[in-house]
Formats: structure tokens, sequence, C-alpha cells
């Protein structure tokens, strides 16, 4: 009965109004958050959707363990999955539907990343033809720029966003061990969105994570993690972890018992149990003997589609992490691999998710608590966590500036999200 209801009252205008007919509980980012609150302890994954073989597997592994969800892409994947900003919850839809899923999930867009100031004006324009194409949650991320324009840049895009949708900010590009965040600098954006009466749902940080293939056990900082998220804790502020493959799961439980993060952001292990590629318990691909990634025989796709991958990466100059930029021009044949095939694609998409949320980041049976929050909130808009604090006329812009305190930012370069 109460996935009925938050089925009648939980979707958000933007999704009844592109899939008026749906049995698809798609629901508000905010909604994902506070069930993970709620069971405490906890955190759901965030998968990134770069091809149908992972949407599919990761919604599987979430109905079986019966746990919330967020399925994203980030600005950059678009560039090179078939997934984007505009078609992903079309194809979560579909998939819901098709499989009877019943568990909660929103559509994230990630990493909507501002290089420069000139990218401000253009998102406003864009932004909202986000949410009009399904989207449910974004994340803002101005973290490339100086402190206090990411700051501007979150105050001037914010009033594009729904109020009911998912907010995520961003300090610090993800970068490994240079340029760590800090508190100083949380608290910095946090104060300074909370006088201007806005409250994010999550917030990421350089907390010594990576992108893509990590070479190393070195990863999360948990205890940097953990003090940056009590000094926020009077904002209403949940961390989103970025980064996730590559570090064991001992260190994602450890993520869990010490921080307040519910977001976990998983994307190249995901994207690498789906081809078959072999993955250690960090999450990372395993090289074989001559420095190639190690295919597992019976696994993942077929023999023959992975020679082509392969040769097309070789004659393309691709290695390493840019084995990403095959999700594009090989989704259709995966999909047009044997059904056999695509099957063992998506269960192990499914086993890997699912180990994840039921065994290390105790999401498991967080999709009811989704629905009380529907219920209690009487609709799909569960309201801010938390209240303004911030005195406003402190926050002005000419006030903020003169307040950033200059740090290590680590190297220049384009750290693409």
């Amino acid at each position: 009965m109460s996935f009925e209801r938050a089925l009648e009252i939980g979707r958000p205008p933007n999704i009844r109004k592109l899939f008026p007919n749906s049995k698809a509980l798609i629901v508000s980012g905010k909604v994902i958050d506070r069930a993970l609150i709620k069971k405490g302890n906890a955190m759901t994954i965030a998968a990134n959707g770069r091809n149908m073989s992972v949407i599919r597997g990761s919604l599987r592994a979430a109905q079986k363990a019966n746990a919330a969800l967020l399925v994203e892409i980030a600005k950059s994947e678009s560039n090179y999955c078939m997934s984007n900003f505009w078609n992903l919850a079309r194809r979560v839809d579909q998939v819901m539907n098709e499989l009877g899923i019943t568990i909660p999930v929103a559509i994230h867009a990630d990493h909507y990343g501002l290089k420069t100031w000139d990218d401000v004006e253009p998102s406003k324009i864009e932004i909202p033809t986000l949410f009009d194409a399904g989207i449910t949650s974004i994340a803002i991320d101005a973290s490339h720029m100086p402190d206090d324009d990411n700051l501007k840049a979150n105050l001037e895009l914010y009033p594009f966003i729904p109020k009911w949708a998912g907010y995520e900010t961003e300090i610090g590009e993800i970068k490994g061990k240079d340029g760590l965040s800090t508190a100083v600098e949380a608290q910095y954006l946090i104060q300074g969105l909370n006088a201007h009466g806005i409250i994010p749902d999550w917030i990421a940080l350089n907390n010594g994570t990576t992108h893509g293939i990590e070479a190393s056990a070195e990863g999360i900082q948990v205890g940097l993690t953990a003090e940056v998220h009590k000094a926020l804790e009077s904002y209403g502020t949940s961390g989103a972890q970025h980064g996730t493959s590559g570090n064991h799961n001992d260190r994602l439980r450890q993520i869990c018992r010490e921080t307040n993060t519910t977001k976990a952001n998983v994307a190249t292990a995901l994207q690498m149990v789906s081809w078959g590629v072999k993955v250690n318990e960090y999450g990372n691909a395993i090289l074989d003997a001559n420095g190639d990634f190690d295919k597992v025989d019976g696994s993942g796709v077929s023999k023959c589609l992975w020679a082509e991958m392969v040769a097309y990466a070789e004659k393309n100059g691709i290695k390493g992490g840019n084995y990403k930029k095959l999700n594009l021009p090989f989704e259709n044949k995966m999909m047009a691999q044997p059904a056999d095939v695509r099957e063992r694609v998506e269960q192990g998409v499914e086993d890997f998710t699912y180990n994840l949320l039921a065994n290390v980041m105790n999401a498991a049976d967080t999709a009811p608590l989704a629905y009380e929050a529907i219920i209690v909130a009487g609709g799909h808009d569960l309201g801010p966590k938390a209240e303004r604090i911030e005195n406003p006329d402190e926050w002005t812009e000419e006030k903020y500036r003169a307040r950033v305190v200059d740090r290590d930012r680590g190297p220049e370069g384009d750290f693409e999200d």
C-alpha cells in the first residue's frame, strides 16, 4: 500500500507530465537523501548510467535489495555515452516499467560543470531544459572556479532549479591527494548559500579520491570527510562521495559509519563489470601481464565484441581510463548481442551493485523509508532539511568576496569530471 500511495503523490510535476501513465516511482533526489538519513549510517549508489546494461543491472540490484537509488549522468559523460541529460529519465522510466521496478529512483544530473564565468549565463537557459526532460536532481559544479565565484555561480543558478528538486554543490576539483578540501572552505560555501535561503541536500569534496581507474589502494580520506561534515551539521547538508570506484569495501563501510554521506557515485567499476573486465576488491580494473584489461571468459560482452572494442581503442589511441569513450560507439553493438549474453552482462552489474547496496553501504530496505517520507510530506516536495541561520546582511557579494581564504588548490589543469 505504501508504494501505491507514494506513486500516486510522490512523482514530481515534470515526471507526471512526461510519463502520465507510468508505474515508475521516479522521485526528487531529496527523497533518496532523506531515506538514507532515516536508515542511519547508510549511503546508496548513484549509478552512472553510461550504457543501458548498467541502468538495467543497477535497477535490478536495487529492487532485490529493496533500496532507494539514484541513476545519474555527468555533463562530460554526455559527450561519450548514448545516455545524456535529455534522455536518461526516459531510459530509466522505460526499464522500470518493463521490469516492474517499485523502488524509488532519482534522476541526477551530475557534475553540471562550469569551468569559467562565461558558462553561467548559457546555463540559465540550459538547466530548465534538463528538468523539462525528466531530471529530478542536479549537482552544480563550479568548483573549477575560485571559491567566491563558486558561491556566486550557485547563487545565480539556484533560481533555475525547481525548489522540490535534489540539489548538490561542490568544492574542490577531484584531484586525488592534491588540493584537498577543508572545513573552512566548505563552511564558506554552505554558509553563503544558507544566508540566501538556499539549503543544499549534498556537498561533494576533494577528499582524496579520483575519477576513473585508481591504480592503488589510496583514495578517500575518511577523517577529513568526517571533519568537514561535522562542521556542516547545523546546515543540513549531507555528503556526496565522488569517485567511489577504487576504494576498498572496508573503507566504504567506514564512510557509512563515520561521515554523513548518503550518496556514493559509482561509474568506472559498473562500466567495466558490464563489459566483463575483471575488477579487484577496490573496484579497479585488473590488468594482465601485458598491461591490458583482463577480460573474463564467459562474462560480460562476447569475446568477439571485446576484441572489436580493443581493436577500436588501439586504432584511436584510447587507453586506460579513456576506455570510457567506447560507450558511445559500442552501446548499440552491446544491445545487439544474443539474449543470453545480454542477460549475463546485466547479471554481472546486478551482482556487483547488490553487494555494495546490501553488504557494504547499508542501503537495503531504504525504499519503504522513502515511501514514508513522501507520505508524511503529503507529496513530492519534501522541503529543506534546515532553516536559514546566517545573516544575509553579512553575506552580500562585497562581503563574501572580502572573506575568501586563499589556499593550495593543487596543480592547474583541466580536471574533467
